[in-house]
């Protein structure tokens, strides 16, 4: 008898372990890279492991704006292909009310509203 499905494992486990070793890769090779010989020689191995950690967080914060830029946009693609807070706020594992938080006025109704008729009480 075969075993489980490949899908019985959410997808975003492998997709975040996949970036995860991504973003890694890419970090360690500009820490490596670096901005060069800073002006202050490391005086000892944990000033130079200080100095390291200080810019691989550096490229980090950096690597988040990115992709929060990147999910923005995402956001506006979806909700001009139709997509609503809910299923924008699923793709993210976040609430409908987080979506709407995070982009306020994102999903308008731009139906078109009838035009009131007026009643038999209103003059």
């Amino acid at each position: 008898m075969p075993g489980p499905p490949a899908a019985s494992r959410p997808p975003n486990e492998d997709m975040a372990a996949m970036l995860t070793q991504l973003v890694e890769e890419l970090t360690r090779k500009l820490t490596q890279e670096g901005p060069g010989p800073s002006a202050e020689p490391a005086t000892d191995a944990a000033d130079d492991l200080r100095r390291h950690a200080l810019l691989r967080l550096q490229i980090l914060a950096g690597v988040k704006l990115a992709v929060r830029r990147l999910e923005d946009q995402a956001a506006h693609a979806a909700a001009a292909g139709g997509a609503g807070y809910p299923e924008i706020g699923r793709a993210l594992s976040m609430s409908r009310q987080g979506a709407r938080r995070r982009w306020p006025g994102l999903i308008t109704n731009n139906t078109a509203r009838p035009a009131s008729r007026p009643t038999p009480w209103s003059s």
